[in-house]
């Protein structure tokens, strides 16, 4: 278990996503693991590009919401914050609709850096993108 608070429930971090891009662009948490987090979004409007692909952008903003929640699950909430530092993403398959689920796996959890693995498949569980996410772990000010 990676998870700060060690008996962590799905419902405990729905709020998260309240009045975010995330909640704007449809996505939800789905699933919480040991050392896991998933998350959905739908392919429509909201996440379209003009060509009627998932946008690229929206892939990455759901990598980093599952990322950066995933950050800020592991870490002491009293202690310390979390933000994004760097993320790269290869769009390997287009989506023109239904849903994209992501999960989220850490790679590094250090002091002051988290890298999380960030895979997006379709419904078919096809490869859509693989992202990486680093995240800064900074102390809180008082």
């Amino acid at each position: 278990m990676i998870w700060h608070k060690k008996d962590l429930l799905l419902q405990e971090i729905i709020h998260l996503g309240k009045e975010t891009m995330g909640e704007h662009i449809g996505i939800a948490f789905t699933e919480v693991g040991a050392d896991f987090i998933k998350a959905s979004m739908p392919v429509d409007a909201r996440t379209r590009q003009p060509y009627g692909l998932l946008h690229g952008g929206a892939s990455c903003v759901l990598a980093e919401t599952l990322g950066s929640v995933a950050s800020a699950l592991v870490i002491d909430p009293e202690k310390f914050i979390c933000v994004g530092l760097e993320i790269n993403a290869n769009h390997v398959r287009g989506v023109r609709e239904g849903h994209v689920t992501g999960i989220a796996t850490p790679l590094h959890l250090g002091a002051s850096t988290h890298v999380w693995d960030i895979k997006i498949h379709d419904e078919r569980d096809k490869l859509v993108c693989v992202s990486r996410l680093t995240v800064a772990i900074l102390k809180k000010l008082s």
